[in-house]
């Protein structure tokens, strides 16, 4: 079965993602073409600013610019974007971003954790498969980094409810916003992630398995970033 772009690996069969301007500076390329009032901009510019914020302090750019699991994540990310501008196909969890981007029913902190939960549900556990196939190891070699990722997922939340939730008084009448945002987890989405990468890494020598497992991981996470799309005013 000839393996479909989405679950290739996007830096290249055989290869690790290296140095900072491989990824930190495309990323500030995109910000351009994504302006931060663009709905995909909006998590674009949280993203950016968590990874990018630090460089040369021992943050998570350093981290990123290393080549690991950091870097394969955001590399998952912008090949995401990149079919996007070119007017292809981008993975299914995706895809809601880009058409919704300007409804003005959805509000910033919604844009930006519906990029969250395609991020790290989709992503995630395709990029801990690239980093596995790549240096011929199982995802259990990986649970530090796994966890390293995990603070800076955790940092880019915080970032995004510091910088889009509105303030309490917007929020008691929006109570369908503090719903969507309440009901969604990040602990959960990064459990079910590792959970999909080590059944994927299992599923090697069955690509046709595998490749069933990953389009149904992408399809419902295309089902919650639409639930988080709902617009709430």
């Amino acid at each position: 079965m000839a393996q479909i772009d989405q679950f290739a690996d996007p830096a290249g069969p055989g290869t690790l993602v290296e140095g900072e301007g491989t990824v930190i500076e495309r990323m500030r390329a995109f910000r351009h073409r994504w302006p931060p009032g663009n709905g995909v901009g909006v998590f674009h510019q949280a993203y950016l600013t968590t990874v990018g914020g630090t460089a040369g302090h021992g943050g998570p750019a350093d981290r990123v610019a290393a080549g690991t699991l950091e870097a394969r994540l955001a590399e998952r990310y912008l090949a995401a974007l990149d079919a996007a501008e070119a007017g292809g196909h981008p993975p299914e969890c995706w895809r809601p971003l880009f058409p919704y981007r300007r409804h003005p029913g959805v509000r910033p902190v919604q844009f930006a954790l519906a990029g969250l939960h395609a991020h790290v549900a989709h992503d995630l556990a395709l990029a801990v498969v690239d980093v596995c196939r790549t240096r011929e190891c199982e995802p259990a070699a990986l649970e530090g980094e796994f966890e390293r990722v995990g603070d800076l997922l955790a940092l880019l939340e915080e970032r995004i409810h510091d910088d889009s939730m509105p303030g309490p008084d917007l929020l008691r009448i929006a109570d369908p916003l503090t719903h969507l945002v309440s009901s969604w987890s990040l602990e959960r989405a990064r459990g079910a992630a590792w959970s999909a990468a080590r059944v994927l890494r299992q599923l090697r020598g069955l690509p046709s398995l595998a490749e069933e497992l990953r389009q149904q991981t992408d399809a419902g996470a295309g089902l919650v970033v639409r639930f988080l799309l709902t617009p709430c005013r």
